[in-house]
């Protein structure tokens, strides 16, 4: 198989310098989807330099194009990804193993959000107008662009998390590097060409394939990179970070969660009730065979409903139908690579030896691919790895609790703060424990569902900064003081 050029510098697509290649793999029976550039620190270098010389430009550049027309690009943009939904949604779910309507979906958030980030731009105002105490002078807060982005991007949402990262940084005014996971990049490359097509001028985006170490590394140290925004694991996140300090560049960081699911009773109290928590928690945990940052990986149920509600959870999901994303009837697709598959073999292995008690999966399928069976781990607590530690696979933990404080403590006690859902019929009580979980969303009564007008972040160690709504944009931005005096005149602290 061919490579495909997919290094983007300058407006111009590029081989790495070194001329190394990578082999994208089909996660359903490992075979090559394509063939692509394997870049390292010299091509991320030429990127940044590419990047710094748009956004540094005369009076044409970038951070100086009239905000409207910077949000008619989006627009372009978004109408693009619309066109090409069944496309882009198709090689999604190839190459991250998702099924085929989870990659329609992506494609639909994704020009969700360059729209949303296209009005919020366009509806600001000029500046946040100060009064100074005196008639003789104008002063005025602004917001301009931090300048040049690295924009490191995971391997579970390739194209989503991409776009939650270049429409704020475009919409602020920002030129950028963009760096996909080497392990899922096809999307992304197809983001970058629909930018193009769109009219972004050349140098304004770049993107560099390769690995985290050399290329992420030199993009988070490299000192004419202002920002660097992160989403991935915790372990590469600290590194971002001391590799930002030296230059004391912006970060922005996702780092993930241990997500906590709690069930009480009373929300199980009807038929349809039950029903609902049960399906909501298998979602909840199953999504994308759980590699999903916010994946409700912990469920917390109450203890007069524990038995029954793991039960139905457990025969439901050994039903889960499991295989190629784009077959009818699949809902859950494979794990993403060998080593990730790996990883949850290990962590289940792990619980079962501290005394979990497997009540579905817990096992491969027969036949090829990175296929891992939705696992119930019944009987766990807050000492097991498999609790404690982010899986990123479908595994779905089970705690218990008796009160409501045990349930907050419970759900509180984790070092991550990304998401949680909490579920009962008593409206009293969905206020309180949604007001005292540490976390960075809470869904009432739901899972999952986001906004792209709503912040996105989490607490502790998942991470720093928010993504979406408009804090999502601040983070793109600088914030100026104009201090103009109409009437200047002597001041006379010096009398000589």
């Amino acid at each position: 198989m061919a490579e495909q050029q997919t290094i983007h510098v300058g407006g111009e697509w590029r081989s790495a310098v070194s001329g190394a290649t990578r082999d994208i793999l089909d996660p359903v029976d490992a075979t090559t989807l394509a063939v692509v550039a394997e870049g390292g620190a010299e091509d991320a270098d030429a990127a940044v330099a590419a990047a710094r010389a748009a956004f540094d430009g005369g009076q044409g550049a970038w951070p100086r194009t009239p905000v409207a027309e910077r949000a008619a690009l989006l627009r372009r943009v978004a109408a693009l990804l619309q066109r090409d939904r069944e496309k882009i949604g198709l090689l999604e779910s190839r190459d991250a193993g998702k099924t085929l309507e989870e990659g329609r979906v992506d494609v639909d958030c994704v020009t969700d959000a360059f729209r949303y980030f296209a009005d919020l731009v366009v509806g600001e105002g000029g500046g946040r107008v100060v009064d100074a105490g005196s008639p003789d002078v104008h002063s005025v807060v602004v917001h301009e662009p931090v300048g040049v982005c690295a924009l490191i991007t995971p391997w579970n949402y390739p194209l989503l998390q991409a776009s939650w990262k270049v429409a704020p940084a475009l919409a602020a005014g920002n030129t950028f590097v963009l760096k996909p996971s080497e392990i899922t990049p096809l999307t992304t490359v197809v983001l970058i060409e629909l930018l193009t097509e769109a009219g972004l001028p050349p140098g304004v985006a770049n993107l560099v394939t390769g690995p985290g170490d050399p290329v992420g590394a030199r993009l988070a140290e490299h000192p004419d990179v202002d920002l660097v925004s992160f989403t991935g694991g915790l372990v590469s996140g600290t590194k971002v970070m001391r590799a930002a300090a030296d230059t004391v560049k912006k970060v922005a960081l996702e780092l993930g969660g241990k997500n906590p699911n709690v069930v009480f009773a009373d929300a199980c109290a009807t038929d349809e009730g039950f029903d609902t928590a049960v399906d909501q928690a298998l979602n909840a945990a199953f999504i994308h065979s759980g590699q999903v940052c916010s994946a409700g990986s912990r469920l917390i149920v109450e203890e007069p409903v524990r038995e029954r509600f793991v039960a139905e959870l457990a025969r439901r999901a050994e039903r889960i139908r499991i295989g190629h994303g784009t077959d009818d009837g699949i809902e859950c697709g494979p794990l993403v690579s060998a080593q990730q598959l790996a990883r949850t073999e290990e962590y289940v292995a792990s619980a079962l030896a501290e005394g979990a008690v497997l009540r579905a999966g817990g096992e491969r399928p027969d036949g090829p691919g990175y296929f891992y069976r939705p696992t119930v781990l019944d009987h766990c607590h807050r000492a097991m790895r498999v609790v404690r530690e982010e899986v990123f696979g479908p595994v779905l933990t089970v705690e218990t609790f008796r009160t409501e404080d045990e349930a907050v403590a419970l759900a509180n006690d984790t070092e991550y703060g990304l998401a949680g859902g909490v579920w009962t019929a008593d409206p009293g009580r969905a206020r309180r424990v949604a007001g005292r979980l540490r976390h960075g969303t809470v869904w009432i009564n739901d899972f999952h569902p986001y906004l792209p007008q709503a912040e996105w972040g989490g607490f502790g160690k998942s991470g720093i900064g928010r993504e979406l709504g408009p804090s999502g944009l601040a983070e793109y931005r600088e914030t100026k003081h104009v201090y103009q005096n109409l009437a200047p005149r002597p001041v006379r602290w010096f009398a000589g």
